[in-house]
């Protein structure tokens, strides 16, 4: 049975315990894609990761791992959540199926106070996906793009990298829409970069 989990990013602590604000796993455009997925008959999950506004990468890995994951699980990641999977595909021997990273943030500046991305980003990587995209705008901020050139650089070559115009963080604000046709295609289509 074809699985996706998606992966959400870190919001503030303002916004995380705002009551007028959904759920980490229910904004911007994840629940459109989670739709996408479940219309293919592919189970889709998008868990809420613990203490999203500070977070610990032993608690998001615990979390993670709750669900089954193989050669047959699409993974999707926002962000930080993006961040966490490339961590996560590099500490680890399991083959998954597609891998597409969402404006991937592994905190370049060193801004977080944890460990979080304390780790050596695995060449091969991409080698463990059925498929390795990577989405980022030309309007992020300059610490997603110094990732995105980080992740170019330690997997030379492997995956696909789309920029795409004006979406800023891929936030509903940014984007003003819930739709992201582009991440549709990226995993169900051949991506092209």
């Amino acid at each position: 049975m074809k699985t996706a989990i998606i992966i959400h990013g870190m919001p503030s602590k303002k916004e995380y315990f705002n009551p007028r604000s959904p759920a980490e796993s229910n904004k911007h455009w994840l629940p459109w894609i989670q739709q996408q997925l479940i219309s293919k008959e592919i189970l889709a999950q998008a868990p809420e990761f613990p203490e999203p506004y500070k977070p610990v990468y032993e608690k998001w890995r615990q979390t993670f791992e709750q669900f089954k994951i193989d050669k047959n699980t699409i993974l999707i990641g926002h962000s930080l959540g993006a961040g966490f999977l490339v961590r996560w595909l590099s500490e680890n021997k399991i083959k998954v199926s597609r891998v597409v990273l969402i404006a991937p943030w592994i905190d370049p500046g060193h801004t977080l106070k944890t460990n979080f991305f304390n780790f050596k980003i695995d060449k091969n990587l991409a080698k463990k996906t059925g498929g390795l995209a990577i989405i980022y705008s030309n309007n992020d901020s300059r610490d997603v793009k110094k990732s995105v050139n980080q992740l170019k650089n330690e997997l030379g070559g492997d995956g696909k990298i789309k920029e795409l115009e004006n979406r800023g963080h891929f936030t509903f604000k940014d984007m003003k829409t819930e739709k992201f046709p582009e991440l549709r295609d990226a995993i169900f289509k051949k991506f092209k970069g």
